[in-house]
């Protein structure tokens, strides 16, 4: 898979990057978010696969959608039998979030970018479009930290896992209204928090490379992005959990379904027969093999944004691998035309 389609879901990333970073500081999430679907879209169908949706776009921030379900490649057409090949066909799950950060890249703050995860047919968990508590944490602290713990108790692991003091730990936290305990909690006990306001999956990659600064990531946000943070979290060896949130009561900002018990029946629904798991990363991304790719669109703590000039553009991008075990920074040059100059930096 990573020999077949590691290139190409890098292309997949940084078309998608590039789109929307024509929007950046422009105020218009939405646009930045539809150009991004759609260029993702239209390089994936020149994609030699036969692509599923299993994580996509839509209801939450009612943009437009590369919607769950929806199948994309080049043997998805209707003509796939004259040039596909059936003995070399690739089926594969995809998770896309194609502008992580819409606010971000509309308002010109740090950390948006375009990301997706792939991994073979039913190698990705299919999570609804609910909320999830998650805790992401360094390799040294994977399986020790736990998400059923207080947020007290697993700093005290985490320090000494990294041979640090509290003091010198510095936790991620989105800014919302239900994370007010959390982040009273991590500070009296003696952490340092830094606040997003949008970005958890940067925020979850960054506690796997030493050097960010960022040591983890607790408190409630996106399912489907979890989704996409375990996988990069799997491949990197990190630790990740995440556990469903169905209970409007406590995200305070609405989920899809009108009440708790609606929520449980949607779950219910889908198969999910314990709404209370706790998933590891492993669970969420369970396939034999995982690939996570990521464009930054505006500068971020692990890759600079797009940065456009005369006759081209410049990209970093960032692409995982559970089959190679690799993380390759790959920093690129797109040349429109006749270029009367390369921007190095």
């Amino acid at each position: 898979m990573e020999t077949t389609l590691g290139l190409e879901i890098i292309e997949v990333v940084e078309q998608a990057a590039i789109a929307s970073a024509r929007w950046m500081g422009k105020g218009e999430k939405d646009i930045a978010d539809e150009v991004a679907v759609e260029a993702m879209r239209e390089r994936m169908n020149e994609i030699h696969m036969r692509g599923k949706i299993v994580i996509g776009e839509g209801e939450r921030d009612d943009a437009p959608m590369l919607y769950i379900g929806e199948e994309v490649g080049i043997c998805t057409r209707e003509d796939a039998d004259a040039v596909c090949n059936p003995n070399e066909l690739i089926e594969i799950d995809i998770a896309v979030d194609p502008c992580e950060g819409t606010n971000l890249c509309a308002y010109g703050q740090p950390g948006a970018m375009a990301v997706l995860a792939i991994s073979e047919k039913g190698g990705l968990f299919a999570a609804p479009d609910f909320y999830m508590r998650k805790l992401a944490a360094p390799a040294a602290a994977r399986g020790k930290v736990d998400i059923r713990k207080s947020a007290t108790e697993n700093l005290k692991i985490l320090a000494e896992c990294l041979e640090r003091s509290i003091e010198e730990l510095v936790v991620i936290v989105m800014k919302r209204e239900r994370h007010n305990e959390l982040i009273q909690e991590i500070r009296d006990a003696g952490a340092r928090v830094r606040l997003i306001s949008d970005g958890d999956v940067s925020a979850a990659l960054s506690c796997a490379f030493s050097g960010t600064n960022v040591h983890a990531l607790m408190g409630i946000g996106a399912a489907p992005e979890g989704v996409i943070s375990a996988a990069a979290m799997r491949c990197l060896g990190g630790h990740f959990q995440g556990q469903l949130v169905y209970d409007p009561a406590v995200v305070k900002t609405g989920l899809i379904g009108e009440s708790k018990e609606s929520n449980l029946e949607r779950l219910k629904s889908m198969g999910i027969t314990d709404p209370d798991k706790v998933y590891n990363a492993e669970e969420l991304a369970s396939g034999e093999t995982v690939l996570f790719a990521a464009c930054g669109i505006t500068p971020g703590t692990l890759m600079e944004g797009v940065r456009f000039f005369g006759g081209g553009y410049r990209t970093q991008s960032l692409v995982i691998s559970s089959q190679s075990r690799t993380a390759r920074f790959i920093d690129t040059v797109h040349m429109k035309d006749r270029p009367k100059y390369i921007q190095l930096k």
